[in-house]
């Protein structure tokens, strides 16, 4: 597969489990997070699908199109690792959903990545909230659940927070 036909599949299959888990998410409190702003296409996803919900996104340096850029209020700068901590601070584990689509390009990276990034994100996850996320992660209370009619086995992992 190309790398233009992975990239669309990912993209496909993140939308596809993004519109799947709406109604779930309409009926939780808490807010959403978007860990990895990147270009914004997700973030303005998530504003479109849940319009008038705080929304807090995490990004390293923001270089997205200026129209996808959240409010200062609700953007965490900074490394992961440094930011997750300070949001949890600020919102508890609170979230309704928190999506994350942090990678390296490098499998290896990713999985030590995700050994960390799990436990991190179950800081901010409420109870009954869902974790939907490009890799594995491997945290207790989480319970992974089936990818929505059409999106392929390990292409996304989604996972609900007991």
């Amino acid at each position: 597969m190309s790398r233009l036909d992975s990239f669309i599949a990912r993209m496909q299959a993140q939308r596809d489990c993004l519109n799947a888990l709406k109604p779930a998410i309409d009926a939780l409190p808490g807010p959403i997070l978007e860990v990895g702003l990147g270009n914004g296409r997700t973030y303005d996803h998530l504003r479109d699908l849940f319009p008038g919900r705080e929304i807090y996104v995490f990004e390293r340096k923001v270089a997205a199109h200026p129209d996808c850029i959240p409010p200062a209020d609700r953007l965490f700068l900074g490394e992961a690792s440094d930011s997750i901590p300070r949001a949890a601070a600020r919102l508890g584990a609170s979230a309704a959903l928190i999506h994350t689509d942090l990678g390296t390009g490098d499998h290896a990276a990713n999985i030590e990545m995700g050994k960390w990034l799990g436990p991190a994100l179950d800081t901010l996850a409420g109870v009954g909230g869902y974790i939907l996320a490009n890799q594995p992660l491997d945290v207790a209370r989480w319970r992974r659940l089936p990818q929505p009619a059409g999106v392929p086995r390990d292409r996304y992992f989604l996972y609900r927070v007991s």
